[in-house]
């Protein structure tokens, strides 16, 4: 994150904050830019629940849970941003909105996703994509 003006940054809390609302009420306003996220919940849910074993989906906080929903997304499907650029926003989303336990969370399972799907370190810190 360069700056809390930063455009990214800035939709990424307006995405984060749709995700939010999504979990409370699917119909309560137009949800088309989460679209692409929403019809993968089930594919990303996956991953929260295989890589945080100790927090069931309906233990995890909704904004905890809104910040990993993103950031998984980018990680595994959208590919659009360096992985590392990905993680520092999520942790750093997870300070700004969670609770003091919320960025070494979303660190640890962050973490544990790159490496299931296979990302070295390198990749992560180039933005690199790993071959196939």
């Amino acid at each position: 994150m360069k700056s809390k003006t930063d455009p990214r940054h800035k939709n990424r809390i307006r995405l984060i904050r749709m995700l939010f609302a999504y979990d409370f009420d699917h119909n309560q306003t137009d949800f088309s830019e989460i679209a692409s996220i929403t019809k993968n919940l089930v594919q990303i849910d996956e991953l929260i629940a295989k890589n945080a074993p100790a927090w069931p989906i309906e233990q995890i906080s909704k904004i905890d849970l809104a910040v990993l929903r993103l950031a998984i997304y980018e990680l595994t499907i959208d590919k659009s941003q360096p992985q590392k650029v990905v993680i520092d926003e999520a942790i750093e989303l997870g300070k700004e909105f969670g609770n003091e336990h919320t960025s070494s969370f979303i660190n640890g399972v962050l973490g544990s996703v790159v490496k299931e799907v296979g990302l070295t370190d390198e990749q992560i810190v180039t933005g690199t994509k790993p071959e196939k």
